[in-house]
C-alpha cells in the first residue's frame, strides 16, 4: 500500500480538510435543516434580524457564520 500525501478529515473544528464552501455543497440548493432553522432563528433574534423560512442549506450555513460573527457566538 501506499501512503498519500492527501490531507485527512480529522473531524475537528477548523480542520480545513473538513471545511468546505457552502456553494460547492451537492445538497447547498435543498431547504435549511431543522437544527440550522433553530440555531438560525436564535441567532437572529439575538442579531435583531429576519431570516426567511424558506432558506436553504448553505444560505443557511453562510448567515449562520455571519451572525455567529456578528453576535459573538459559536466559533
Amino acid at each position: 500500500m501506499s501512503e498519500s500525501n492527501a490531507p485527512v478529515n480529522s473531524g475537528q473544528p477548523g480542520d480545513p480538510s473538513a471545511e468546505k464552501d457552502p456553494s460547492d455543497w451537492v445538497t447547498g440548493g435543498e431547504p435549511a435543516t431543522g437544527a440550522q432553522k433553530s440555531y438560525l432563528h436564535t441567532l437572529a433574534n439575538q442579531a435583531g434580524e429576519e431570516v426567511p423560512d424558506d432558506i436553504s442549506k448553505a444560505d443557511a450555513s453562510i448567515k449562520i457564520d455571519e451572525l455567529q460573527n456578528e453576535t459573538g457566538r459559536g466559533k
